[in-house]
């Protein structure tokens, strides 16, 4: 078994409304509330980096996917949305929507695009990030495939 750290060094200078500073390793970013949230609204915040991290692990692991199916990928793209509900001031991570763009060649036959069909559905329920939000934060997939 093989076991992976990865680290995060966040400085945070004062209140509520400070604006903060994030060091990952290749992930360096300023951090705040979101204006949505009455925050300053500077640099990143954890809602986005949520985002970022499901929508990232579910394209990474959806093109990995294609590459062992050997499908003759054109081209691919994904947007991602996120819905946080507000009820009594809690403020609740309810949904991440994946909405993958794949694109087969022309060449592609009617059994790899079904092929494809089922890859984009296995990648939601294989992706790293998924799997730990699981329970906690409904997924819905709203692909393009073509």
């Amino acid at each position: 078994m093989a076991e992976h750290h990865f680290y995060l060094k966040a400085d945070w200078p004062g209140g509520r409304n400070s604006v903060g500073r994030i060091d990952a390793g290749n992930l360096k970013a300023e951090i705040s509330i979101p204006p949505e949230m009455d925050g300053p609204g500077v640099g990143t915040n954890p809602d986005e980096m949520l985002l970022g991290a499901a929508a990232t692990c579910y394209v990474i692991t959806l093109a990995a996917m294609i590459e062992r199916a050997d499908l003759p990928l054109k081209e691919m793209s994904h947007d991602a949305e996120a819905v946080v509900d507000v009820t009594n001031g809690i403020f609740t991570y309810k949904k991440i929507i994946h909405k993958p763009t794949v694109v087969l060649k022309a060449s592609a036959t009617d059994k790899e695009h079904e092929k494809l069909k089922k890859l984009v559905e296995k990648a939601e329920t294989s992706c790293m990030i998924s799997r730990a939000i699981k329970g906690n934060v409904e997924l819905e997939l709203q692909p393009d495939l073509s």
